[in-house]
């Protein structure tokens, strides 16, 4: 994490990060400080920020983006046995097949899983194709960014399943990893997505079988 800190940000970046903290904070009373809190979401407004398209969900994605960061950050922290089995979907720009993975789980396994994807060189936007595919199945990923994958979410992730990233996906012991080798959907129409989305829903099943978890019933 950069050692960037609030008072090195623009006074409207400053209120935006007060602004966010505010609603953040009293969640993780008794278990975050305030200043973690507020360093969290200082770093993933300076991490979103070189990507963002749309000044005005900025703070929206940051305050979402830091929400998944301590999300793992309290994992990390908490007792083994009381964790349920983690997942970080990765692959070069977070905007097709690991978003479509973690929908799929998201939607299949709902709370009883942890959920969270990235990618080593995220793009500005997720890619509407797989959002309009994702769609027809019931699943919304619209609301879903791009965003790079963090070191405490590889830590608290069981199970890290890259896509395509290679040798920039990151390596940690003791984590299992799967490379699943999935078409790029990023130059591919609607039909062709629906190929890929198929795949990963096939995919997705089989992970939650091999860690324990029945799919939710359609």
């Amino acid at each position: 994490m950069a050692d960037l800190t609030l008072t090195d940000l623009p006074l409207d970046q400053q209120v935006l990060v007060r602004r966010i903290v505010s609603r953040l904070a009293p969640a993780y009373e008794g278990t975050l400080g305030t200043e973690t809190v507020e360093r969290f979401v200082v770093d993933s407004l300076e991490q979103l920020m070189p990507r963002a398209t749309v000044a005005t969900y900025l703070s929206v994605l940051a305050e979402k983006f830091a929400k998944d960061r301590l999300r793992a950050l309290l994992r990390l922290e908490a007792s083994a046995d009381e964790a349920i089995p983690g997942v970080l979907f990765l692959c070069v720009h977070n905007a097709g097949r690991s978003q479509m993975a973690a929908g799929w789980l998201r939607h299949l396994a709902g709370d009883r899983m942890d959920v969270w994807s990235g990618g080593s060189e995220p793009t500005s936007t997720i890619n509407p194709a797989a959002v309009e595919a994702m769609a027809e199945v019931g699943i919304d990923i619209a609301q879903e960014f791009p965003k790079p994958w963090t070191d405490e979410i590889v830590r608290a992730a069981d199970v890290v399943i890259t896509m395509g990233c290679g040798d920039a996906c990151p390596l940690y012991p003791g984590k299992r990893y799967e490379d699943w080798v999935l078409e790029d959907p990023a130059s591919m129409d609607v039909d062709g997505v629906r190929v890929v989305r198929d795949q990963i829903e096939a995919k997705v099943r089989g992970l939650m079988t091999s860690v324990g978890v029945e799919p939710t019933p359609a």
